[in-house]
């Protein structure tokens, strides 16, 4: 008389499909990342274009002052007063557009921590949901499995 070997397989599967695994919360927290990620790419453009808008508006105006200095001068004394001129400019634009770009970083940061506080808040709801999802239905797979074991 050979012993039965129990057929592990079937008892895994069995086990498996007592306790369901539900992928809606890993989709929705699949959606969740990926909604962020969008969000924080769109703040990130719109950072690079403002930025780049900064920067070319800064060397239009550059160019266009550095036209006063190559200018031909009767006086000598012209020529060192067209470089205080633009020297003076450049200061005063420079302080300009590091101001602006200081506004871009800044608008940046509020955005990306209002996302990233939304984001979060997302998530502990969604993981929450899950959590109290999950174990109404461990507990009644449990329910189950006792029930069905007497």
């Amino acid at each position: 008389m050979a012993a039965k070997t129990p057929d592990y397989t079937k008892m895994m599967k069995d086990m498996m499909g007592a306790f369901p695994v539900d992928m809606t919360a890993m989709q929705d927290a699949f959606k969740t990342q990926a909604t962020l990620s969008d969000k924080l790419s769109k703040v990130a453009l719109e950072a690079a274009d403002k930025s780049t808008e900064i920067s070319s508006k800064w060397t239009k105006d550059t160019l266009s002052k550095l036209s006063a200095i190559t200018a031909v001068k009767e006086d000598p004394a012209d020529y060192t007063k067209a470089m205080t001129d633009f020297a003076s400019a450049q200061a005063e634009m420079s302080a300009e557009t590091m101001a602006a770009f200081a506004e871009v970083a800044k608008k940046v940061q509020m955005e990306t921590v209002e996302l990233l506080l939304a984001a979060g808040k997302d998530m502990s709801e969604d993981a929450t949901a899950a959590v109290k999802k999950a174990t109404a239905e461990v507990t009644a797979a449990a329910k189950k499995a006792t029930t069905a074991a007497k």
